[in-house]
């Protein structure tokens, strides 16, 4: 990492201020960026898919996708931490009833952004159902399961992270959908 010399008074070369290290990455140190979820996965308590959400190509292909998923249903169903590192990728996930909620990203991403997201997800869930989150209320208001996903994540960068604004936002849009 390189450091590079500013001054306190934000304007470089002026100013009496103490100047102090400011660091900036170097070859091979990755910047920030704004997308932060790679991917979002909800399996039943038999790891199979009810929703998954891929943000890029680091599995490209269903058979690969299922792969993945399988072996993060293996090594999670049977742990009470919320946290895995698998693949190279960084997984935090959850439980509810009968349904497993995952949330992934990349190795170097912050835990605790990626379980904001997956909190909210859960909350939003059950605040809409009104209830636990459960496989049969999941699959009877998928429509809204997609809503939520959408309201909280596009493209990978995390949009919102309130429940109450998800379930309000999901419930307006479908409140206000033409029937057919």
């Amino acid at each position: 990492m390189r450091l590079a010399v500013g001054s306190t008074n934000g304007v470089a070369g002026r100013g009496t201020g103490p100047r102090f290290l400011v660091p900036r990455p170097g070859p091979g140190v990755m910047e920030p960026s704004l997308y932060t979820v790679k991917a979002i996965i909800i399996l039943d308590n038999d790891g199979e898919r009810l929703y998954a959400k891929y943000y890029d190509d680091t599995y490209p292909s269903v058979k690969e996708q299922k792969t993945f998923e399988k072996n993060i249903f293996n090594k999670t169903h049977r742990t009470d931490s919320e946290i895995a590192l698998l693949e190279g990728l960084t997984v935090v996930y959850k439980s509810s009833v009968d349904l497993y909620f995952y949330v992934i990203g990349s190795p170097q991403e912050n835990e605790l952004m990626l379980m904001t997201v997956l909190s909210c997800l859960v909350e939003s869930l059950g605040q809409m159902f009104r209830k636990n989150v459960e496989k049969r209320a999941l699959m009877e208001n998928m429509d809204a399961v997609f809503l939520a996903v959408d309201e909280i994540v596009d493209g990978g960068v995390v949009l919102e992270s309130d429940p109450l604004q998800v379930m309000q936002r999901v419930s307006l849009r479908i409140n206000t959908e033409p029937s057919s």
